[in-house]
């Protein structure tokens, strides 16, 4: 089937804090791009997956109807949607249920096809579309997000990221988890990953100074390591009313845990590129739209002048959304 800006392909993305719709056309251009927070109440660090579920069921009616509004539904040539975690057997969450029961039900209209990926390629392919590593065969990419920290590698196998092996990351909670628990503990409503992001770009180098965290150890090979020493360190500091003058929120301790993050991930990722001999790193997930996180990769890449390239999405395209399922959708359908 030849690409047609008028052909559309429809993805739907249920995971665990976002209900996504996408429509994308022939030319890989974003028709619709359709999302609802999922609604976590007041102090709570998240959902079950039977609350995150029930609240998919309702929205993703109305978000077809937002997406498809003024599309010729006769121009639906393929129904894509994230059905796992991970591209790999086992991986599985009940959350996904919901969209993949709304792809099936649009699929079972004549000449539309069904197609399932996973939540983690959709976020490779949204990272780097329209980017420089759109045909790229092969490269690092980090996945970050709320409940995920993994290091990449990833192979593409005609166009489709779909041969991904973890290399790195963390083995025990993610630095969205560590980043919203903070901010939890500090009052902010969860997620909290962009309050903290503007409280850290707020703060200057020189209001840094006092050292509340020490650095995050990497181990097994050098891109692998644990958070919750981080988490605890930070926890213990709010409790102990560690906010400085006049009571005020810890402005300087936000900017030293980006500073700690940002750390880690750079020496995780020159480890794993010293490996594998990849140069070139994709950042992808909710946590890497953080304007902080950017700014300080940056600083330290030029800072040690090793030969790595690191490449950011389109900052609307990391956080959860279903876009990165239109577009593989589309590429199985028109390549």
């Amino acid at each position: 089937m030849m690409p047609d800006k008028e052909r559309y392909v429809i993805g739907i993305d249920t995971s665990n804090y976002t209900t996504s719709v996408a429509v994308t056309d022939g030319n890989g251009t974003v028709i619709r791009d359709e999302r609802r927070m999922l609604s976590v109440r007041p102090g709570e660090r998240g959902l079950r997956q039977q609350e995150a579920l029930f609240q998919h069921i309702d929205n993703v009616p109305d978000l077809m109807e937002k997406a498809l509004k003024d599309i010729d539904r006769n121009n639906i040539c393929l129904a894509a949607c994230s059905e796992s975690p991970r591209p790999v057997e086992g991986s599985y969450m009940p959350v996904f249920k919901a969209g993949i029961n709304a792809a099936r039900n649009l699929a079972a209209a004549p000449d539309v096809p069904y197609k399932g990926f996973s939540h983690q390629e959709g976020h490779v392919e949204a990272a780097r579309h329209n980017g420089p590593l759109a045909d790229a065969d092969k490269f690092l990419c980090w996945h970050l997000s709320g409940g995920t920290c993994e290091l990449l590698r990833v192979r593409c196998v005609e166009g489709l990221p779909s041969d991904i092996e973890i290399i790195g990351g963390t083995k025990d909670i993610s630095f969205g988890q560590l980043l919203d628990r903070t901010g939890v503990a500090l009052g902010f409503p969860f997620p909290c990953g962009k309050e903290l992001d503007m409280m850290a770009s707020e703060a200057s180098h020189d209001e840094a100074e006092n050292a509340v965290l020490t650095k995050i150890k990497c181990c097994d090979n050098g891109s692998f390591f644990n958070v919750t020493g981080t988490e605890t360190q930070m926890l213990r500091y709010i409790e102990e009313g560690g906010y400085g003058a006049d009571n005020m929120i810890p402005r300087e301790a936000v900017y030293e845990l980006f500073s700690v993050i940002s750390d880690c991930l750079y020496r995780a990722t020159a480890a794993a590129s010293e490996r594998t001999g990849i140069k070139d790193v994709l950042f992808s997930g909710g946590v890497s739209s953080s304007v902080t996180v950017k700014k300080m990769l940056d600083e330290i890449c030029r800072q040690k002048g090793r030969d790595i390239s690191i490449h950011f999405g389109d900052p609307a395209l990391s956080s959860d959304n279903a876009v990165g399922i239109s577009l593989l959708g589309g590429k199985i359908i028109w390549q």
